[in-house]
Formats: C-alpha cells, sequence, structure tokens
C-alpha cells in the first residue's frame, strides 16, 4: 500500500497560533479535570497509574502536628489529606503530651471524611483565679461571667461580691476578679440567691433582709440599692418573657417532630452554643422519624440511636439530622428543666396579654427561685453532662475525674484528675481552660482554679 500524502497547500492557510491556542486549552481542561477527580478522590495516581473509587481522610487535629495512624500503621502527620479505598477504619491521632484520639470511620467513595480531631494535654497546669474564697457562685447565662461571694478576706473592704469576667487575654495572664459589691454583714450575702438577666448585664441579689437588681461591671454600694421587693415579681416575668422569646427563635431551627419530642417528651433540653444541636433527657419511650432534614453527604459516621429510653441523653444533630446516645441520668433531680416556649406552632405570647404565662419559674421561695432561673440557663445546675463551647464537645465530673467527651460520644478522656468540688465545673468560653473549685489545704477555703488545656 503506497503511503498516504498530504499536501502541504491542506495547510497553507491554516494559522499555527490558533492551532497552538487549542492544544493549550485542550491541555488546561483535561488537567483541570483530572485535579477535580484527584481532589475528590475519584482518581488516585500510583505506580499502576490512576486508581478509582477512593475516598479522602482529611487528618485533622488541634493542635497540629500530631501523627496519624490508619488501622494501627503510621500513614502522615496532621493536617494533611489521606487517599483510601472506601470501607471502614480504626484512625488514630497521637501527639507527645496529649491523650490520643481514636475512632472508627467509614470512608466513602468521593467524599471527604473529617477529623476535626481535639487533642488535650495529659499534665495540665492549674493557676488559680481567686486568694480569699470563692462560695455562692453563680454563672451567667451568656458563658462569659461568674459571681461569688468571698468573707475570708485580710481586709474587711475585701470581703464581698466578686465578678470574674470569662476573657482571654492576649498575654499569659488571667483577668484578676473585682469586687463589684463590698460586704454589708445585715444582708447575709452568704445566704443570698442570685437570679441573672437574660443578657447577663444585671444581677438579682436576693437576701434574707433586702432584695436588689445591680448593673453587673461597675462597683456598686449595696446599702444604698433601692429594694424592689414590691416589683420582683414582674421583673421576673419580663425575664421569663425575654427567655421565652430566645427560645421560640433557637427552637425554630430544628425540624418539627424534634421540636415536639423536645417540648412534649424531653425533659433538660439544652442547645449547643451554636444552636445548631440539642442534648435533651428522654422522658418517654419512642422511636425518631427517619430522615426528618434531608440527607448530607459526609456526615458523621458513628452509631446513632434514633430509639429512645426513659432516663437517657442524647444528642440530636440538627443539620445532619443524626441523634447519638451519650449517657444516663442517675437518680431523680430534684428540679428539671422544661422549655417555655411549649407554643411553637401558634403565636406568640406576650407578657400584656397573659402575665401568667410568665411566672412559671418563680417559686413561694427566693432560693427555689434562683435554682429554677439558674437551671434553665446552664446544665451545670443539675449536676449534669454540659455543652463544651465548641458545641463539639460535653463535659462532666465524676467522683474523683473531670471528663470530655465527643457529641458523638466518641473519646472520653479525663482532662483532669485530682481535688476538686464536683458541683462546679465550668468551661472557658473559648475553651482554652476549665473552671474549677477546689482547696489544696485544709486550713485555707475553696478557691476557683483554672485548669489550662492549652
Amino acid at each position: 500500500m503506497s503511503p498516504i500524502f498530504v499536501p502541504k497547500k491542506l495547510f497553507a492557510g491554516v494559522n499555527m497560533g490558533i492551532l497552538y491556542t487549542l492544544f493549550s486549552a485542550v491541555v488546561v481542561v483535561l488537567g483541570a479535570m483530572i485535579a477535580i477527580q484527584y481532589a475528590k478522590g475519584g482518581l488516585r495516581f500510583t505506580r499502576q497509574g490512576f486508581q478509582p473509587e477512593t475516598g479522602l481522610l482529611n487528618a485533622n487535629s488541634f493542635p497540629t502536628g500530631a501523627e496519624v495512624y490508619v488501622d494501627g500503621e503510621l500513614v502522615s502527620a496532621t493536617d494533611n489529606t489521606v487517599y483510601l479505598e472506601p470501607g471502614q477504619y480504626t484512625v488514630e491521632i497521637r501527639k507527645e503530651g496529649y491523650s490520643p484520639w481514636q475512632k472508627t470511620l467509614i470512608i466513602q467513595e468521593e467524599l471527604v471524611t473529617q477529623t476535626n480531631a481535639k487533642l488535650f494535654p495529659t499534665a495540665p497546669r492549674l493557676s488559680p483565679l481567686s486568694l480569699s474564697g470563692a462560695s455562692n457562685i453563680v454563672t451567667s447565662p451568656d458563658g462569659q461571667k461568674v459571681v461569688f461571694y468571698t468573707n475570708n478576706s485580710h481586709s474587711e473592704t475585701g470581703n464581698g461580691l466578686y465578678l470574674l469576667e470569662l476573657t482571654s487575654n492576649l498575654l499569659p495572664i488571667n483577668r484578676s476578679p473585682k469586687l463589684i459589691a463590698e460586704d454589708v454583714p445585715n444582708l447575709l450575702l452568704d445566704q443570698a440567691s442570685f437570679i441573672w438577666s437574660p443578657n447577663s448585664a444585671e444581677l438579682m441579689i436576693l437576701t434574707p433582709t433586702k432584695e436588689m437588681v445591680i448593673e453587673v461591671g461597675s462597683k456598686v454600694n449595696l446599702e444604698t440599692q433601692p429594694d424592689i421587693a414590691w416589683k420582683r415579681q414582674q421583673v421576673l416575668s419580663e425575664w421569663e418573657e425575654e427567655m421565652y422569646q430566645r427560645e421560640r427563635e433557637f427552637l425554630r431551627e430544628f425540624p418539627p417532630e424534634m421540636i415536639e419530642v423536645a417540648t412534649a417528651s424531653a425533659k433538660n433540653v439544652y442547645l449547643s452554643p451554636d444552636k445548631k444541636r440539642m442534648m435533651y433527657t428522654a422522658a418517654v419511650s419512642l422511636v425518631l422519624p427517619d430522615t426528618m432534614v434531608p440527607p448530607v453527604p459526609s456526615s458523621n459516621t458513628q452509631p446513632q440511636e434514633r430509639t429512645l429510653t426513659p432516663n437517657s441523653i442524647y444528642i440530636y444533630d440538627a443539620e445532619e439530622d443524626r441523634n447519638f446516645l451519650v449517657g444516663t441520668e442517675l437518680g431523680d433531680r430534684m428540679v428539671a428543666k422544661h422549655l417555655l416556649a411549649t407554643d411553637l406552632f401558634g403565636p406568640a405570647r406576650s407578657l400584656e396579654s397573659s402575665p401568667s404565662a410568665f411566672s412559671r419559674l418563680q417559686a413561694t421561695s427566693s432560693a427555689e427561685t434562683a435554682r429554677r432561673f439558674q437551671v434553665h440557663h446552664t446544665s451545670l445546675a443539675i449536676d449534669t453532662l454540659q455543652w463544651f463551647p465548641d458545641s463539639k464537645h460535653l463535659l462532666f465530673a465524676t467522683d474523683d475525674q473531670i471528663h470530655i467527651i465527643e457529641y458523638d460520644g466518641a473519646n472520653d478522656t479525663v482532662i483532669y484528675s485530682g481535688p476538686f468540688q464536683p458541683g462546679f465545673v465550668y468551661p472557658w468560653p473559648d475553651g482554652s481552660k476549665i473552671l474549677i473549685l477546689t482547696s489544696f489545704s485544709p486550713d485555707s477555703p475553696q478557691n476557683l482554679y483554672a485548669v489550662e488545656l492549652q
């Protein structure tokens, strides 16, 4: 067969620059397609060429620089991406000086699975925050402030109510508590009850002899403060209405089926700081419906539990429609939290139209009223699981240890083991430390300490 001859005149009218441009465009498009597939895990380059059907493990940790083990084999360091065939893997992240993190993860084709491993130090530092004792402690609804009473100061003018603002400083020092009200002996502040306003700007002080509302922030003279006993019920009703309105706003982000569970079939309902997850204790047996919200790709692959058992504590994730069993309530609580916004499917109430609707938290005694308000603001008041500020972890205390677990029940880690009062364990707003109440000497009063987690 004779070779095919192509006359040069066929290319005579073709601009070679256009050919080069077209060729470059094809190369760029093909390269982009390959890069996209590679990033998605659809292709992985090996010695045998491109391998299809892989998933991605985004092995990230806080702090970074940890070792990543997959099924016991060291494969990388955080933060990095590991390409794996679809399947189930045991992933462990280790860093010297920190407790290890481990989970069984399911890698799915062309999807990214993130570890988001928060590592906690095995030998945390302790820093004293109060020096003359701390009692009658109450935390603010926004989690940014703590008020406590001191009567062990060497100076009489040093006794009274102190405000500790839970802020983080650029310098490695803690902000000291400041005196906001000097002690007045006849007020009996050690027996007083405290109620925070919903916006954490005011504090109601209920003493055996006088009732006051003070603005928190600047120092006040309790003797010159007006007695508000005559209008206490009205003030508390207004605060309760504000709490009700906020509750309605936050609950609307959850599916209707879950709102019904929270308001009619559960107790001790506490939303996560980012308002995307709900912790609740089941009051009755029931089964959560499947697919209350549209499924999302690459959701949490940890086993969930949609069959509810009374007195079991669950976390519901509204973004991923996943429900996790995280614990069991031990014993009967003297006070349980019940939501105020039980009428979310109807028009909102107002104090003017139904004043009696906003007195649910008010009891016959000041102490019980204060306790009910505090229980409504924080689960610390009922000595159960607490939300950690990152909305991904939960904090709880046993007789001699403080634990932190992930919201799906995984990675139960002891972050402190030593003397402390189990009734007061509280996280710093940025998660950098936790507050404890303890004494390291039988001759010294209980003081507030910070357990450093970074």
